[in-house]
């Protein structure tokens, strides 16, 4: 029951399986990619797609739920849906112009973030570890966009890639922050309707707005979209969702470390991409840099 308060371990396995989902999440986008479909186009389809399938359990079981939200709530629904939506439009965008392994360890960094809000918004004084930790990242993340810029492949520009990455992380904090205080009253199924919903509404005005298809792509492009939002979205974001309610912000920001290592070994599997070394050493310096801030937020 979401009610009742469940074994210590559970929130972590939960969080585990739902690594293991959503690290497939570049990968399949770069599969859609492949197959035609703009970076909108996907970002809508697997946020809608997943709302479309969560929507009988959350009408069956949260139906009363949903009929009595607050005005506040809807509020911060809009305002969580609006940052899942950007979130995911300039990351999958993201891929479009530089490595899975930059992206995904640059839209990973929403610990830092997360420390930074915190005490920009709040007054919370961050710890010396913590403080260690967040120049460590940054160095690590400059070493990224250093090693990038050199790149020459034709198409790619590893510099506006990172910088979309980026700013999916900032969108991603913000969601987070905004989803704690509308998840902790909420049934999760509810949330996740709202909050998947809410941003597929966001991504299908900027489509018309854009002039992006949603329509008109092949059975594999849908069938890989679908795949998304079954798994990373479903899977994944929701293990995430349900979480919010056991642990801390924080402590999932930190879980989410395991993605760059997980997507990175996936995209050299299935697409090749190795590492430069100084792109591999901004790689470990941004880790490190997380891991230690997540050590100095704990104390």
């Amino acid at each position: 029951m979401d009610s009742s308060r469940p074994p210590r371990w559970l929130p972590f396995l939960v969080l585990g399986i739902g690594l293991l989902a959503i690290s497939f999440g570049a990968i399949l986008a770069r599969f859609a990619q492949g197959h035609g479909l703009p970076s909108l186009t996907i970002a809508t389809l697997r946020l809608g797609l997943a709302a479309l399938l969560i929507t009988p359990v959350a009408l069956w079981q949260s139906g009363h739920t949903l009929r009595s939200l607050s005005r506040r709530q809807l509020l911060l629904t809009c305002g969580a849906g609006f940052f899942l939506a950007l979130h995911f439009a300039t990351w999958i965008t993201s891929l479009e112009y530089t490595s899975v392994a930059s992206s995904t360890a640059l839209v990973t960094t929403n610990l830092l973030w997360i420390g930074i809000a915190s005490f920009l918004l709040f007054g919370e004084r961050p710890s010396r570890l913590m403080l260690v930790g967040i120049v460590i990242s940054l160095s690590g993340s400059l070493l990224i966009f250093w090693s990038d810029s050199r790149s020459s492949a034709p198409g790619s520009n590893p510099l506006l890639g990172n910088l979309l990455a980026i700013v999916g992380s900032w969108c991603f904090s913000a969601y987070l922050l905004i989803g704690r205080r509308l998840r902790a009253n909420l049934p999760l199924p509810a949330y996740v309707w709202l909050a998947y919903g809410s941003a597929a509404i966001f991504l299908v005005v900027a489509c018309q707005a854009n002039g992006t298809p949603l329509t008109g792509y092949t059975d594999a492009a849908y069938l890989i979209a679908l795949g998304m939002a079954l798994g990373p979205q479903l899977l994944g974001h929701t293990s995430y969702n349900w979480s919010l309610k056991h642990v801390s912000p924080t402590f999932i920001a930190v879980v989410t470390l395991g993605e760059p290592v997980g997507s990175a070994l996936l995209a050299w599997i299935f697409f090749g991409e190795s590492f430069a070394l100084l792109q591999a050493t901004g790689f470990v310096l941004l880790l490190v840099g997380i891991y230690l801030a997540a050590r100095g937020e704990g104390q």
